[in-house]
């Protein structure tokens, strides 16, 4: 394919994988239909009907062909898209026969090795073993926030896609192109996604197929993304910032099952998403929501980049607080799920 300027093959990849959606999504949803790939609604699960699994797979396949096709994409990234595949594997793999926890964070892990391996993990420590841990420790600590983020249709997606943008425009700035391109596509097939994620009932699910393959790209992502002013610490920081709300929800939904002393691993209807709901009345006004505030993290991240060390600690630590103020107003003593899955 002739070179064309950066911009315009970021443009292209997040406009394509956009429109891909339109045939990668019936496609999944077709093959679901004929194998039996379906989620039914058991236990806390709201949906009326069977709804198809299988659209990880219809958003990987959207966001791969930019990539491939305009070259982009691979280079010293090929690790991250290694691991993309891994998880995907894997997470579709449980959608259909419900894997043991220790397989899935094994192989989390593992892709986690691959991406410290290749330069494409966090490195500022002062020992290779140190470094690798908390590698290990972001990367499935962000895989498993998406997978439950993913509870009500579109709010993994649109909190998903809000984070890309973020890391897009980190890597705009930065000058990694690369990157750019990467989570340009994934942004994109994510936005053609909720077309059908959020249909009214859902037309297709993620499935962790979908969550933990997203989950997958943006930790690592966010690893080589570039921080501007930012080293060590504070990067980190700022990279939390990106996928502050998923892990805002996830420490939430854990504090609250100990305080009630339900099961940390149990499915439950007391995620942000349960919550805001009542308020909200729609999946859609909630994943607009979700996806809003997610974009104020990012947006509040790329500013630390800009400010500096100081500014990304500080804003940081405004965040955490304003998340502590949350999570104590929406999880009251007064407060409890409709349904545990225990």
């Amino acid at each position: 394919m002739p070179e064309l300027a950066a911009g315009v093959e970021i443009a292209i990849a997040f406009a394509l994988a956009a429109v891909l959606t339109a045939a990668t999504v019936p496609a999944a949803i077709a093959v679901a239909g004929r194998t039996g790939f379906l989620d039914s609604p058991v236990g806390y699960k709201s949906h009326r009907r069977p709804t198809p699994y299988l659209g990880g797979a219809a958003v990987l396949v959207a966001a791969a062909v930019p990539i491939l096709l305009l070259d982009e994409g691979l280079g010293r990234y090929w690790p991250l898209l290694v691991a993309a595949l891994a998880m995907s594997a894997v997470g579709t793999v449980d959608d259909r026969l419900n894997l043991s926890p220790f397989l899935r964070v094994g192989t989390e892990i593992a892709a986690a090795w691959l991406l410290w391996s290749e330069g494409l993990g966090w490195s500022f420590l002062d020992s290779g073993a140190a470094n690798f841990l908390l590698t290990a420790f972001w990367v499935t600590g962000i895989v498993n926030a998406f997978n439950l983020m993913d509870n009500l249709d579109g709010a993994a997606s649109s909190v998903a896609a809000s984070s890309s943008a973020g890391v897009l425009a980190l890597a705009a700035i930065g000058g990694d192109p690369a990157l750019a391109l990467i989570v340009a596509a994934l942004c994109g097939s994510l936005l053609g996604f909720l077309r059908f994620n959020l249909a009214g009932p859902a037309r297709i699910f993620l499935g962790d197929g979908g969550s933990m393959t997203i989950g997958m790209v943006l930790a690592g992502a966010l690893m080589a993304a570039p921080m501007g002013e930012l080293s060590g610490w504070p990067a980190l920081l700022a990279a939390g910032l990106v996928v502050g709300l998923p892990a805002f929800d996830t420490t939430m939904v854990v504090l609250s099952r100990r305080r009630r002393g339900a099961p940390v691993f149990s499915g439950a209807t007391d995620h942000t998403t349960h919550r805001l709901l009542p308020l909200l009345k729609t999946p859609r006004a909630v994943a607009a929501v979700l996806a809003a505030m997610q974009a104020a993290l990012c947006v509040l991240a790329i500013e630390a980049t800009r400010l500096g060390p100081e500014a990304a600690i500080a804003l940081a630590c405004v965040a955490a607080l304003v998340g502590l103020l949350m999570l104590l107003t929406a999880d009251g003593p007064r407060w409890s799920p409709v349904s545990d899955d225990s």
